[in-house]
């Protein structure tokens, strides 16, 4: 590991990149720590505690939601809006060509997201307010409506800043910027968490703790050995002669990572598992009784850990199938093996080499799909034996944090590797 910051540090370009990064992510976690004023900041951590998915929220964002502060939806408009938009992809034609014009077409997916993520912040926004609002413990002061429109907009400018901030720091080519940003929120509550874990550690639970760390140990061995896993595809290429010349004639493999979809699915899955909760509590004190059935039987729903667990893993399940569709085009990789003459051996070139290479990631894809799914699930299992929802975070955001490092850590890799064949 030495040997390899020491490289970082000796390339030039590498290492200002790094840099770079390092200090937007500073300034990303400086502007998570300035509130929003007229905020009673103890009763809202309070009210934070007692409620399990605007608890799960917090952690996810930050800590941002606990001070109210002006990024306190951090990401979370812009993953929704993305969400929105890969779906209208499969669904809508002209979307989908657009998709299928390399750079130009997806830089316009990616304005196009943005575009929605504004009145996707202003009405998530409104909608946290509305729901501090009603709580028993007064959180917000003084709220007028000039006051609710100005939060609106300072608290959407603040999502609309991270985006802008996760794009530079992706331009850098050290990892995903927008999961950067959800791993920073993450690991900047690390400290906090194991100083509430030794302030209230209990001789009693000793068991327990060890329990938590075993599922911690098993969920990074599991995470890191689908991230790495690959099957190869050997392709050959046929000899041509040119002159008095022969070209090809090689042989190479094409690898097929078993897990594509990376961290992704995980942080979809958990953004459609808040969403339903989320409306519910905006309707438990509605005026219309079949309103507030509606929403404690949504509430009184998600609380049940078997159908948690069953809908988490389906989620997760089916995301990482989806987004491996978007990212993975057999037809392409078809086409431009055909074009350089290359195939695979036993297999015809064209449509019966596209569909050798859809079966074969939809097998590899099914058995990454259940691993991830189960290793999701796995710390979700053991709640009952650990008694508190401490491990659920700690699951989710162990998943996200693990798959976010292999990413980064693959990306700086590759700028080390083409800097050396740069030299040569």
């Amino acid at each position: 590991m030495w040997e390899k910051l020491t490289r970082i540090w000796k390339i030039k370009d590498v290492r200002d990149n790094v840099l770079v990064v390092l200090g937007l992510l500073v300034i990303v976690r400086l502007v998570s720590h300035i509130p929003i004023p007229g905020v009673d900041l103890v009763n809202l951590r309070n009210y934070l505690a007692g409620n399990q998915i605007l608890g799960l929220l917090n952690i996810l964002s930050g800590g941002t939601m606990q001070t109210f502060s002006i990024v306190m939806l951090a990401v979370g408009p812009y993953i929704t809006a993305s969400i929105i938009f890969q779906l209208l992809t499969m669904i809508v034609p002209s979307l989908e060509e657009l998709s299928k014009e390399g750079e130009g077409g997806q830089q316009k997916i990616n304005m196009y997201t943005r575009w929605l993520t504004v009145p996707l912040a202003l009405l998530q926004s409104y909608g946290m307010i509305r729901l501090l609002n009603q709580s028993a413990q007064k959180v917000l002061l003084n709220l007028t409506p000039f006051r609710v429109i100005t939060i609106m907009l300072v608290i959407s400018a603040g999502t609309m800043f991270l985006v802008w901030i996760g794009e530079l720091i992706s331009e850098k080519k050290v990892g995903n910027g927008i999961s950067l940003i959800i791993f920073a929120g993450i690991i900047s509550g690390i400290p906090n968490a194991l100083r509430t874990i030794a302030l209230n550690y209990d001789p009693s639970q000793f068991y327990t703790y060890v329990l938590f760390i075993a599922i911690a140990i098993i969920t990074i061995i599991g995470v890191v050995f689908i991230t790495e896993g690959q099957r190869n595809i050997p392709v050959s290429y046929a000899k041509q002669v040119r002159g008095n010349k022969v070209f090809g004639g090689s042989s190479t493999h094409l690898p097929f990572r078993v897990n594509m979809a990376g961290v992704i699915p995980i942080i979809f899955a958990v953004s459609i598992m808040l969403f339903p909760s989320m409306i519910s509590q905006f309707f438990v004190n509605a005026n219309s009784a079949f309103l507030r059935h509606i929403a404690t039987g949504t509430l009184g729903l998600f609380q049940n850990q078997v159908f948690y667990n069953i809908l988490y893993f389906v989620l997760i399940f089916g995301f990482t199938f989806f987004y491996t569709s978007v990212v993975f085009q057999p037809q392409k990789i078809a086409e431009n093996l055909q074009k350089q003459g290359g195939f695979i051996p036993g297999i015809r070139p064209g449509n019966e080499t596209e569909k050798y290479l859809a079966s074969t990631m939809n097998r590899i894809n099914f058995f990454g799909a259940i691993f991830l799914g189960v290793i999701a699930v796995l710390p979700l299992l053991a709640k009952g034996a650990m008694g508190t929802d401490a491990l659920r975070i700690g699951g989710t955001s162990l998943l996200i944090v693990v798959a976010v490092a292999i990413e980064t850590a693959k990306q700086i890799e590759s700028q080390l590797t083409m800097h050396e064949y740069d030299t040569i």
